[in-house]
Formats: C-alpha cells, sequence, structure tokens
C-alpha cells in the first residue's frame, strides 16, 4: 500500500515522500516499513509501542492513535509529524 512519508522522516527512505509497504494492520505496515528503512519505526513508535505524541497517523484521511487498526491494500497510509517552535 501506499504510504506518504514527512520531510523530517526521508532521509531514512532515500528522500522519497511516497513509498510501499504491505501488511493486514498498521503495525505490520510500520514494521515491513522499519525492514525497508531500518530506524524509521523508531522515530514514530516509542518503547511502549505506542504512536508518539507528535506522530499523527491517517489512514485514507482517518486519524488512527491504535497500532492493530486493520488495513487493506488499497489503503493509503498519510503520517505527519508536528513541528514546534517559538
Amino acid at each position: 500500500m501506499k504510504v506518504l512519508i514527512p520531510t523530517p522522516l526521508r532521509s531514512y527512505c532515500g528522500e522519497r515522500a511516497e513509498v510501499e509497504a504491505a501488511g493486514a494492520t498498521l503495525a505490520e505496515v510500520l514494521e515491513d516499513l522499519d525492514r525497508r528503512y531500518p530506524g524509521i519505526r523508531f522515530r514514530m513508535i516509542d518503547e511502549q509501542d505506542a504512536i508518539r505524541r507528535h506522530i499523527r497517523i491517517y489512514v485514507n484521511r482517518n486519524e488512527v492513535r491504535a497500532l492493530g487498526v486493520p488495513l487493506a491494500n488499497s489503503d493509503e497510509v498519510f503520517i505527519f509529524q508536528a513541528l514546534s517552535g517559538g
């Protein structure tokens, strides 16, 4: 399925904005991404297996907060990283 990568994480995947990944759940898709692009999952998922506070993940434009969300091959996953500053 198509996964859109935010600019701050593109260095992990050869500066590509869009990559392919496979899996029946969001957790499996992120694990597949990490196999293809080592280190990217840790930037999105913390040590307790939860989505980091500054990361938002959408499946077909609906925000998801659980890694067990089932996915279909036709789904699109959008990853957003919050920016901060002052």
